[in-house]
C-alpha cells in the first residue's frame, strides 16, 4: 500500500450552499418541518422537542446559512439593518457605527454599512445597494438634506427609514437629534463663569449640528452682551489641519479670543496642537472646549473640556425606531440633552 493509500478519502468539497432540503434529508424530516424550525415559526402540531433540536444540530454541522435576499423576497424579515454614514472617516461617525453595530448584533441583526463620503452619486448607488439587499431598515447617520434625490426615494419607499444628527427634524422622516443649543449654552456659561469676554468659535462645514451650533453660539453671546466679531468665528475642513489652520487664524487677531469653542473634538484636536505650536499653553494662555465627548477627548494633552453627545443611547434609540416601525407609530423628531465635560483645557482668563 502507498503512502497515498493510508489517508482516508477526503470528503467531497461542496461546490453549493446547503439548502434546507439537505437538512431535511440528513434528518430524516419534511423540508417544511426544517423550514417551521430553523425560521421559528408557528405550527398547528408542535415539533417535538427532539425533532427541533435534530434539525437544529444537522443544520449548524452542515453549515447551513440562511439567505438573507431569499427571505426578504418571501417576505420574511431579513435581519438586516442598512446604514448610510456621510463621513465614515470622521472619528464621531466611526464611534457611532461601532455603537450601532454591537446594539445591532445584540439584536440578532446583522449591519450592512456604506459611506456617502458627502456625494450624492455615491449615497443613491448606495441606497440602491441596500434595497437589492432587502434591509429591514435604513438608519441615516449625518445631515443628507443637500441629497434630496436621496431623501425622495427613502421616503417614496416601503422600507422605515431613521435619520440620526440632522441638526433639525427631517419631513418625512423620523429623526433622533441633541439639543445644540443646550450644549452651547453650558460651554458657554462654563467660559464667562471663568472671566472669559473673548470667546471665539471654529466650526466645520455648516450643515446639519455644526450649522445650528454656530448659530446657537452667536445668538446666546449676543443675548447676553457679548457678541463676537466675525474674526472671532472662523469655518475650517473637518479635520485636525482644518481646525489647526483655523486656531491660527483666531489667534492672529489683533485682539485675539481667550477662550475657543470647537464645533467638534475631531477639530479640536486640531486646535490643541496648534497651540502647542504657537508656544501657547492650555488652559494659561487660552481655554479650548470641544464638543461630542469622543473618547480620544480624555486622553489629549491637555484632556479635552468637551459637550458630551449620548451617542449609545441615540444609536439604540435609532434601532429600536426603526425595527418598531411596523407596529408603532415612530416619533417625528426625538431631541436628547446633552452634557459639559469640564477636564483640563479649560481654565480662568488670563489676566491682563
Amino acid at each position: 500500500m502507498t503512502a497515498s493509500e493510508d489517508k482516508p478519502p477526503r470528503p467531497a468539497a461542496r461546490d453549493r450552499a446547503v439548502t434546507m432540503q439537505d437538512i431535511a434529508r440528513a434528518a430524516g424530516v419534511s423540508q417544511s418541518t426544517v423550514s417551521r424550525v430553523l425560521n421559528d415559526a408557528p405550527t398547528p402540531v408542535p415539533i417535538a422537542a427532539d425533532t427541533r433540536e435534530r434539525v437544529l444540530e444537522v443544520a449548524e454541522r452542515l453549515g447551513y446559512s440562511p439567505n438573507p435576499l431569499a427571505r426578504g423576497l418571501r417576505g420574511a424579515k431579513t435581519m438586516l439593518l442598512g446604514v448610510i454614514v456621510r463621513e465614515i472617516s470622521d472619528p464621531f461617525f466611526a464611534t457611532a457605527v461601532e455603537a450601532l453595530s454591537t446594539q445591532a448584533r445584540g439584536l440578532g441583526y446583522n449591519v450592512v454599512l456604506g459611506s456617502a463620503h458627502g456625494r450624492a452619486d455615491e449615497a443613491l448607488a448606495l441606497k440602491a445597494v441596500l434595497e437589492t439587499r432587502h434591509c429591514d431598515a435604513i438608519v441615516l447617520l449625518g445631515d443628507m438634506r443637500d441629497q434630496p434625490r436621496l431623501l425622495g426615494d427613502l421616503r417614496a419607499s416601503n422600507t422605515p427609514v431613521v435619520a440620526l444628527w440632522q441638526g433639525t427634524a427631517m419631513e418625512g422622516v423620523p429623526s433622533i437629534n441633541i439639543d445644540n443649543r443646550l450644549g452651547i449654552t453650558a460651554a458657554i456659561d462654563h467660559l464667562v463663569g471663568s472671566g472669559h469676554r473673548r470667546i471665539g468659535f471654529i466650526g466645520g462645514r455648516p450643515m446639519g449640528d455644526i450649522r445650528e451650533r454656530r448659530a446657537a453660539f452667536v445668538e446666546y453671546l449676543t443675548s447676553i452682551d457679548l457678541r463676537p466679531s466675525e474674526g472671532h468665528m472662523q469655518q475650517a475642513s473637518n479635520d485636525p489641519e482644518g481646525g489647526h489652520s483655523a486656531f491660527v487664524r483666531l489667534m492672529s487677531q489683533s485682539e485675539p479670543p481667550t477662550a475657543v469653542i470647537v464645533a467638534t473634538d475631531f477639530l479640536a484636536t486640531g486646535a490643541l496642537h496648534a497651540a502647542h505650536t504657537m508656544g501657547l499653553v492650555v488652559p494659561n494662555d487660552v481655554s479650548i472646549v470641544g464638543f461630542d465627548d469622543l473618547p480620544l477627548a480624555a486622553y489629549t494633552v491637555p484632556s479635552l473640556t468637551t459637550v458630551h453627545m449620548p451617542i449609545s443611547e441615540m444609536t439604540a434609540l435609532a434601532i429600536g425606531v426603526a425595527i418598531e416601525q411596523d407596529v408603532l407609530p415612530p416619533p417625528e423628531n426625538l431631541i436628547l440633552s446633552p452634557t459639559l465635560v469640564v477636564r483640563q483645557s479649560s481654565g480662568p482668563a488670563p489676566s491682563g
